[in-house]
């Protein structure tokens, strides 16, 4: 299934991103996050993070960088400001 899925990410960053432009309000692009999440994690845990990830990504986000983390895990990442 991961493989499938992987598949599918190379065939739309191929075919259809190079239409739609870059418009990623995030680093890595959207694509390559779930591919890289994908790949990471395996076909349900990183669709998960890859779908966690597409709600996120809205016209209110302010973006950035947001790595593919190297754990599974839902929770935040620990901030300084929550202190």
């Amino acid at each position: 299934m991961t493989r499938l899925i992987l598949f599918f990410l190379k065939l739309y960053k191929r075919l259809l991103s190079p239409l739609l432009g870059a418009r990623c309000r995030y680093h890595p692009s959207c694509g390559d996050y779930a591919r890289i999440a994908v790949a990471r994690h395996g076909a349900l845990r990183g669709g998960l993070l890859a779908g966690w990830r597409l709600l996120r990504c809205n016209p209110a986000s302010a973006g950035g960088i947001d790595p593919v983390p190297l754990t599974f895990t839902f929770r935040r990442p620990p901030n300084a400001d929550d202190s």
